[in-house]
């Protein structure tokens, strides 16, 4: 550890620096960006395919499906109900993969910290 690292943790405190450098804390941000990265892309692509539609393919999003609504108002609705899936995607994956990581991550400072 380098003089100025040295100088900013605090005696007995937690170098939040190696932690963040640990094995452990990287698994961890790799596990996290693995399911986020792809999940906004996809949502980024089905929204602004929804944006671009309703602007330059009006007939098409004005197309009747049944009664009242329209192909537009589906596709409205319908980023409504990815969002609401993506948020449910996520906090299952956090529930069964980030959170057991993460406490491990947690206990461990704690520990050190109780020890120090």
């Amino acid at each position: 550890m380098s003089q100025t690292q040295t100088d900013t943790v605090p005696p007995g405190g937690i170098d939040y620096i190696a932690v963040e450098e640990s094995p452990q804390f990287q698994t961890l941000k790799r596990k996290h960006r693995s399911f986020v990265w792809p999940l906004t892309v996809a949502f980024l692509v089905w929204y602004f395919a929804y944006v671009l539609l309703s602007s330059f393919a009006r007939d098409f999003m004005a197309q009747h499906v049944w009664g009242d609504l329209t192909v537009g108002l589906l596709f409205g609705l319908g980023q409504f109900v990815t969002t609401f899936a993506i948020t449910m995607a996520y906090v299952g994956y956090a529930n069964r993969k980030l959170d057991p990581d993460s406490q491990r991550i947690r206990e461990e400072l704690e520990q050190h910290e109780a020890s120090a």
